[in-house]
């Protein structure tokens, strides 16, 4: 029975095989269309996209034509290629703005592009194009099944953007220590506060601005040094005002220590 049934297995395999091999071949686009919708059901993507590659030229302004350019994009989407899956979706919902599938296409062409956005600390275009596609399907469709699901996804992008942004800044403290350019570092920080004013990292960077302001303070000549130093205080006070129990809580206030003493003793001079 199990010899039976692998010869069956076998036979089916090569049936399948022969009859994709064939339909390749083949100059009937309608032979086609047909093994290329089995390979899609089956799951066979790789297999599908080669057929609707051969025959979407000559598909549009068929009855079958809608059905055809759907499974071809959603066969990009299902084998992971995004680019393409994307191209093709907004391709399918410009072409049939009336079709049933039409707003599930424009969410799939905005999710095809948030599958391109990278780690963090690489260049964010593909997240923000993302973002972008996202915004415009929650505008055209705010009642959508598929609604939640894009808020989300929009919600983790822009996380992705404002940590690049947190580590850039955070990027100038660092870099500072060793280039001098303490003054960069408080313009990176105080836009990234002003860019993102609701960050979960607000608090570190405040921190970041303290150091560098102590920074710039202390490495300053004389007749700056009071100034910037009372500068380095307000920094800490915004710090603590802002959350009390901030990690670098003991950190500052060592800082708070030494702006005071280096105060003091500018003034005894």
């Amino acid at each position: 029975m199990k010899k039976i049934l692998s010869i069956l297995i076998i036979t089916l395999f090569l049936s399948s095989c022969g009859e994709f091999q064939k339909a390749l071949k083949t100059e009937e686009i309608g032979v086609k269309y047909d093994v290329a919708s089995k390979q899609y059901e089956a799951g066979k993507y790789a297999k599908a996209i080669r057929l609707f590659e051969q025959i979407a030229p000559s598909y549009r302004g068929r009855p079958q034509a809608e059905k055809m350019f759907y499974m071809y994009a959603q066969s990009y989407f299902k084998s992971g290629q995004y680019y393409s899956a994307g191209y093709q979706f907004e391709s399918f919902v410009t072409s049939y703005p009336k079709s049933e599938k039409v707003e599930e296409a424009s969410y799939l062409a905005a999710k095809s592009y948030s599958k391109l956005s990278p780690r963090f600390s690489l260049d964010q275009i593909d997240t923000y194009k993302a973002i972008d596609k996202f915004q415009s399907f929650i505008d055209a469709y705010p009642t959508s099944e598929y609604l939640a699901d894009a808020n989300s996804i929009v919600k983790d992008l822009r996380e992705k953007i404002e940590k690049k942004a947190f580590e850039t800044a955070k990027q100038y403290n660092t870099t500072g220590d060793w280039n001098g350019n303490h003054k960069a570092a408080l313009v990176a920080l105080d836009n990234f506060i002003t860019d993102f004013p609701g960050t979960k990292f607000k608090g570190q960077a405040l921190y970041y601005k303290l150091d560098s302001t102590y920074k710039l303070a202390i490495n300053s000549i004389d007749s700056k040094k009071s100034e910037r130093l009372a500068d380095a205080k307000s920094a800490y006070f915004n710090l603590v005002n802002f959350d009390q129990s901030s990690e670098f809580k003991v950190k500052a206030e060592e800082m708070l220590v030494r702006i005071e003493t280096d105060l003091k003793q500018i003034s005894n001079n």
